[in-house]
């Protein structure tokens, strides 16, 4: 077996390494995907490289297999025998109906099987649409650049999604995060061999939640985090968001002291780590970066104490998301500066956090007579 090769990182810009190998991983992801699809669709690779993001990007070049390969089991539109195979003559052929029962139809209900195991996949509306989009832009690419001669996007069956309602946010409320950080703090509810664990990472985990509640940061902001991306001097500390966004987020006393003693109390020192995780904020009992999943684990288990549930029904980062953004407009802060805060790209998605206001104007207007009777 040939030996795996180890990846080096020539980094010259101003992101840090493991941004770049992250970044790295998810490029030989999609490279791998499109080697697997027809050659006709090689100009479309480089337009959705400039077009979208990485993550985007990755998506769709999923669906877009997936699609082609449910194409050569129907075999009514391809002979060929491989995603490779597919060729423009048959693309062209493909209309509207077809793509619409592949979504309404085949895509919401289909089984996976394997040697030993029979998988069931349900999609609901939202990866439906998901779906259809992916498939919206191959199509009106190839339609654009000539490769086919319809352009039957027009006909595509919408596909309706729930509109929000900000009742059905789940969130923590204020009294409810005080009590996360005193579940955190005390360790009253963990049994005798649980807390063996939450002592080695008590400091750990309450810089962890109190970075999501207070700033909103999402999943992959808070795993990027490294000890150099604060500047205590200046009070701030720098994130990458979507699209490769660099932002300065100022710190406020708070997470300074919780991220400074869990560096200098908890957290191994640099010495005794390898290169790869010297510089990571948060680290794993096996002193290694923690990882998005490990990260979303320890947020359900201590939401699922104060919810007084089990710990696959704990809340997850992306509702301490919703939970920061909902207690910053209740300490009175507008919803632009929240959205600004949180890089919302709508301020229609902001105000649904506003929902807790929707008496406001008949508080105030009572609370505010000229004339006392």
């Amino acid at each position: 077996m040939a030996k795996k090769k180890q990846l080096t990182v020539h980094n010259k810009s101003d992101k840090p390494d493991n941004i770049v190998t992250s970044e790295h991983k998810t490029i030989e992801d999609c490279l791998e995907i499109e080697a697997q699809l027809p050659r006709f669709m090689r100009d479309f690779f480089i337009y959705l490289k400039n077009a979208v993001a990485l993550s985007t990007r990755l998506a769709y070049l999923n669906d877009i297999l997936f699609f082609c390969k449910y194409l050569i089991a129907d075999n009514t539109i391809t002979s060929a025998k491989k995603v490779s195979d597919i060729t423009i003559d048959e693309f062209n052929n493909i209309t509207a109906r077809d793509v619409n029962y592949f979504i309404g139809e085949y895509c919401t209900r289909y089984i996976i099987e394997s040697q030993t195991s029979i998988k069931v996949v349900e999609n609901h509306n939202r990866a439906l649409a998901r779906k259809k989009s992916s498939l919206s832009v191959l199509f009106k690419y190839l339609y654009r650049d000539e490769k086919i001669k319809n352009n039957i996007i027009d006909g595509l069956n919408p596909i309706r999604l729930p509109k929000p309602q900000p009742d059905a946010i789940k969130r923590l409320e204020i009294d409810e995060v005080a009590r996360l950080l005193d579940v955190i703090d005390s360790g009253t509810v963990f049994t005798d061999k649980e807390k063996v664990y939450w002592e080695k990472t008590r400091l750990r985990d309450r810089a962890i939640i109190l970075l999501f509640v207070t700033y909103g940061l999402r999943l992959s902001e808070l795993n990027q985090l490294n000890i150099s991306s604060f500047n205590f001097s200046r009070g701030e500390f720098k994130i990458y968001r979507k699209r490769g966004k660099e932002v300065l987020m100022p710190i406020n006393r708070t997470c300074e002291k919780v991220v400074k003693e869990y560096v200098s109390l908890e957290r191994p020192k640099s010495e005794v780590l390898d290169d790869e995780n010297k510089d990571a904020l948060f680290l794993s009992i096996q002193r290694t970066r923690m990882t998005p999943r490990a990260i979303r684990n320890l947020v359900k288990k201590y939401t699922s104490y104060v919810l007084g549930t089990t710990s696959d029904n704990g809340y997850s980062p992306h509702k301490l998301r919703a939970t920061a953004a909902t207690s910053l407009i209740q300490q009175g802060f507008s919803i632009y500066d929240v959205q600004n805060l949180l890089d919302h790209d709508n301020v229609t998605t902001t105000q649904l956090y506003a929902a807790h206001k929707k008496n406001v104007k008949r508080e105030i207007v009572n609370n505010f007579e000229w004339i006392d009777e």
